[in-house]
Parts: structure tokens; C-alpha cells; sequence
């Protein structure tokens, strides 16, 4: 037992919230850009040019929304 090492963690625990804010900030960013993107488009043009430009806005977004609700739960003591 004595040779076992606590595990600690790479990120200070009390970087959480800070972590959480900024990471769901750039998230939300990028799904307004996406939104607008998207409702944005005239009627008449072609969605099969810009479905890698969709896709690449939408895994951003999806990236780092889902990164901060990671640290959100983290910084409520809710362990994933």
C-alpha cells in the first residue's frame, strides 16, 4: 500500500468554473455561427458546396460545448 501514489489530476481543480465559462463561451459562438450560417443561405444555391463548411462549424461547436459541460459537471462535483 505504501508504494501506491495518490492520483493527481493535470488541470487545478480550481481552474474548473474558468475553464467551463471560457470553453462554453467559444461553443456558443460557434453554434450562433453556425445557426446563422445556416438560416443565412439564399434559396436558390447549392447545399452540397458548403456541407464540409457545416460540418467543420458543427464539431467545433460540438467540441467545445461538450468539453465545458465536461468541466461544468467537474466544477459542481458531479464526477464523470
Amino acid at each position: 500500500m505504501e508504494s501506491l501514489t495518490r492520483y493527481v489530476s493535470p488541470i487545478n481543480p480550481s481552474v474548473f468554473p474558468h475553464l467551463a465559462t471560457v470553453l462554453l463561451i467559444i461553443g456558443t459562438f460557434f453554434t450562433s455561427w453556425f445557426f446563422v450560417f445556416v438560416v443565412s443561405r439564399p434559396k436558390g444555391f447549392s447545399k452540397s458546396s458548403l456541407i464540409f463548411k457545416e460540418l467543420l462549424i458543427s464539431l467545433f461547436a460540438a467540441i467545445f460545448l461538450g468539453f465545458g459541460l465536461l468541466f461544468l459537471f467537474l466544477s459542481v462535483g458531479i464526477y464523470v
